[in-house]
């Protein structure tokens, strides 16, 4: 999740982004997921197929 981090978002929003799933994206090799955080701003974070996340930022537009 370390990487997930990098662009400002603690583990407790990216978790919740998660938990609050509004969108899902079924992509290679991992799924996108598009959901707020705990201030209600919304998030995309990638998870791959070992359940890993390794990405999460604002929600662009092409994931809502």
């Amino acid at each position: 999740m370390e990487s997930a981090s990098n662009h400002g978002y603690e583990e407790t929003d990216i978790l919740q982004a998660l938990r609050n799933a509004m969108v899902v994206h079924d992509l290679d090799g991992y799924v996108m997921v598009v959901g707020p955080t705990t201030r209600g701003e919304l998030i995309e974070v990638a998870v791959n197929r070992r359940d890993e996340i390794f990405h999460a930022m604002r929600a662009r537009p092409r994931f809502l």
